[in-house]
């Protein structure tokens, strides 16, 4: 699997492309920003990009939006209830910036929904708690999870922006994402990559 990880933005959210190996398609998730450096990694490892996915919709996940969109022809898929903030541009204005909406989706995800990219099948968790629509994208067989802002290195997502709740981020956590395989990957969207078992045994917020 195809997994490179891309820094992006004004506060370096990390945005995933990521690809099979064996047909080379691809899928582009959390597009924050600079879609010029995402693009040239799409160009990089020969993708085609069949999916543009945001875990949720607060802007620093979405600001390429719509740049990659018209790029790559692949259609953006979210959660229904991001949709007001990312009409509302992410978000961007309680922190005094501005951003791009960006286009609306054109797929709505749902829990239990499998997204083929190639050789790959990303399962879309619903994981609200951050953000009431907030989704993570698991790859089964390669042991992988693309978890947006629920479940970090040693932390979790903040709940104290608008939709955010404590008490559903740590169902989210200790449901769903704690009912995956010790050795699977965590790609957070700030910071690097862990495993379910690293914080099961040593994240101070979940002991």
């Amino acid at each position: 699997m195809i997994v490179e990880t891309l820094p992006v933005g004004l506060i370096q959210t990390n945005c995933y492309v990521i690809g099979c190996e064996e047909t080379h398609e691809g899928a582009i998730i959390d597009p924050g920003g600079h879609p010029q450096r995402i693009l040239a990694a799409v160009e990089r490892h020969g993708l085609t990009i069949k999916y543009v996915l945001n875990t949720h919709a607060h802007f620093d996940h979405t600001e390429a939006n719509r740049e990659v969109v018209q790029a790559t022809g692949a259609p953006l898929a979210i959660h229904p209830l991001e949709v007001p903030l990312l009409k509302a541009s992410g978000g961007a204005a309680l922190f005094g910036l501005q951003s791009d909406p960006g286009p609306l989706p054109d797929l709505e995800l749902a829990d239990g929904d499998e997204l083929e990219v190639g050789t790959l099948c990303l399962q879309v968790l619903h994981t609200p708690g951050h953000t009431p629509g907030h989704v993570c994208f698991y790859e089964p067989e390669e042991k992988v999870l693309f978890d947006g802002d629920v479940l970090f290195q040693r932390g979790v997502g903040r709940t104290d922006l608008p939709g955010g709740s404590w008490q559903k981020l740590m169902d989210s956590i200790h449901r769903v994402l704690f009912a995956l395989p010790d050795e699977t990957v965590v790609y957070s969207g700030h910071g690097g990559p862990t495993t379910i078992g690293e914080e099961k045994r040593l994240n101070p917020w979940l002991q």
